[in-house]
């Protein structure tokens, strides 16, 4: 099947080359996956008084509202809760992005079609995902 030795010998190397290069791909998923689980966005209203923190996958981890809001209305405190709720998506998306440019590279398909899947999700000037249930 082979012409000759070299040929045998170059499709050899090809193929471990290939197969290095899917181990390391996993890897790095791998990698990615782990960081990215692992993180939180986190964000804080200009006058301090509310603070969200959302989980990896942009739902609502934690909210501290500073006893001051009860000077305010419902409907301010409420306000500011969504855009401080979209503050903190917008961060973990940057924290996302980032992650997912230090392990695969900013030039990998694989990693811009994560970060964009990410964006489309978390974007600060889309509606939050639990509004749409």
């Amino acid at each position: 099947m082979w012409a000759n030795e070299a040929a045998l010998d170059a499709a050899g190397r090809r193929l471990d080359e290939w197969e290095s290069s899917l181990a390391d791909r996993a890897a790095r998923a791998t990698a990615l996956s782990t960081r990215a689980r692992a993180l939180t966005g986190f964000a804080r209203s200009a006058d301090g008084l509310v603070e969200v923190t959302v989980d990896a996958a942009g739902l609502l981890a934690d909210l501290r509202l500073d006893e001051r809001t009860r000077q305010h209305s419902a409907a301010h405190t409420a306000r500011q809760v969504v855009a401080t709720t979209r503050a903190a998506r917008a961060d973990l998306l940057r924290q996302l992005t980032d992650a997912t440019t230090e392990t695969l590279g900013a030039d990998d398909p694989a990693g811009r079609a994560i970060v964009d899947s990410h964006r489309r999700r978390l974007d600060p000037d889309q509606d939050p995902p639990d509004a749409r249930r």
